[in-house]
């Protein structure tokens, strides 16, 4: 792969990019990102913590805000260093990779469910099970879109279809910028024999002619039949969403007094630098949640130092398609023994506490009525508009709430199958857009238990 392909500023479809003074073609992306209403929704959507109560608690947009500011400062800094060894074209700059980098942060989790993991687990186990007879319409490539639903490629299909223009190439961002965004560069039924991380992938089939483009535009290597390398900021992307989530679950684990200072410190302490200032720090008199807040920019830096250092480092496997693992794997062990440790005991202590397993367990069946009433509308929606028949009442009025000409213009032309996944994937783009919130007010609804809502 080269550089002045990966780093392609044309428009999905083929569109030229306009670079205004002050704002190029990938701080456009930003711009189109951050304004969007899926990017909005993602402040009440569950980062670990379901319908938190506590303020300080992250969800996936202060999430995704940290992670992006993270993944500027990789990115430019990366991007200097390969310009200082005359790796880069003279047309790219090292504020591209930051913008680009930053940009992809920004969307990396767009397409998570209400309820996150959680809700993701939730839409799987539905189509696995009650929703068997709606899967037994489908060809085996499309019931593997919703038997292994990903919020990664629910990503994709909102930057790519259902936001801002819909079914006409959504956002229109930079091929570089969504490229960047594919962190498995595959489809689902690929993702079953994939060698890092198998089960991921990164598009629905619905999406895989703009998944095609993007990969064709960028450079991405085929290793293999419909599947690609990743274009090498993804690296960057993923790293710093490890770097941060390593950080603040532990942040929001002594928010929610579910860790302890001693045993967060004492994780940490290797990628510490060994300074007065942090000793004092240390043994001060602060809350221990204070104490986590001001070792975190010296944490992060030691991150993104060594996250610049493995990247620069293996570089020509990165263009190459060949490096194996992520970038953190390849970090200076201090770094990538402390992001480890820290997953796992979050996993352990912080994942595991009772509260948040009651909720998890909620979720499930509030997503499970929700199915009930979508899925079933929509395929009868699908069924009965090329009959041009009567539907029954309540599914009538689940479409309309769903929205009537949000569904493609196309839709009596296809074929039945064809039209049946349409309407399925249309009904989980309104469910996946809403937020915790929004989505367990609704399954009162759904069910009978109605509230007022003003």
């Amino acid at each position: 792969m080269d550089w002045q392909q990966l780093l392609n500023k044309t428009r999905l479809g083929g569109r030229d990019a306009k670079d205004e003074s002050g704002r190029t073609a990938f701080l456009r992306d930003h711009d189109k990102i951050i304004f969007s209403g899926a990017f909005r929704r993602l402040a009440r959507k569950t980062q670990v913590h379901p319908l938190a109560t506590n303020d300080h608690v992250h969800n996936r947009l202060t999430h995704s805000l940290e992670v992006s500011c993270v993944g500027r400062t990789l990115g430019i800094r990366a991007g200097e260093r390969l310009q200082r060894q005359h790796l880069l074209p003279d047309s790219v700059s090292a504020t591209d990779f930051g913008d680009i980098v930053q940009s992809a942060c920004l969307a990396h989790d767009i397409g998570n469910p209400p309820f996150g993991h959680t809700g993701e687990r939730a839409i799987r186990a539905w189509f696995q099970e009650r929703g068997q007879r709606f899967l037994d319409m489908l060809p085996a490539q499309q019931q593997s879109d919703l038997t292994f639903f990903e919020g990664n490629a629910q990503g994709f299909r909102i930057l790519t279809k259902s936001e801002y223009h819909q079914y006409d190439d959504g956002m229109r961002l930079t091929y570089a910028t969504l490229a960047t965004f594919l962190k498995y560069p595959w489809l689902s039924a690929d993702a079953g024999n994939a060698s890092s991380k198998p089960g991921k992938y990164s598009a629905f089939v619905s999406e895989a002619a703009a998944f095609q483009e993007v990969a064709n535009a960028t450079g991405l290597i085929e290793q293999s039949p419909g599947r690609f390398s990743r274009h090498p900021l993804a690296y960057l992307m993923e790293a710093a969403d490890d770097f941060c989530y390593a950080i603040i679950d532990l942040e929001d684990g002594l928010e929610m007094d579910l860790l302890h200072w001693d045993e967060v410190y004492a994780l940490l302490q290797p990628a510490l630098p060994d300074t007065k200032e942090v000793s004092e720090l240390i043994h001060s008199d602060l809350r221990d949640g204070r104490k986590a807040a001001l070792l975190r920019g010296k944490i992060i830096e030691r991150f993104i130092e060594a996250g610049v250092e493995a990247f620069v480092a293996n570089h020509e496997q990165l263009l190459l398609g060949r490096m194996e693992g992520d970038l953190i794997s390849h970090c200076e062990p201090a770094v990538r023994d402390v992001v480890e440790n820290a997953k796992q005991l979050a996993r352990s202590k912080v994942f595991e506490h009772p509260r948040k397993i009651e909720l998890e367990i909620g979720a499930f069946e509030v997503m499970g009525a929700l199915l009930d009433g979508l899925i079933e509308a929509a395929v009868s929606h699908a069924c009965n508009n090329a009959k041009n028949t009567y539907n029954n009442y309540r599914h009538e009025r689940i479409i309309d709430l769903i929205g009537r000409h949000s569904f493609p213009e196309n839709l009596e032309q296809l074929p039945e199958q064809e039209r049946i996944y349409q309407c399925i994937m249309r009904a989980l783009d309104f469910l996946a857009g809403m937020t915790d919130n929004y989505a367990t007010y609704l399954a009162k609804q759904f069910s009978g238990m109605a509230e007022t809502r003003y």
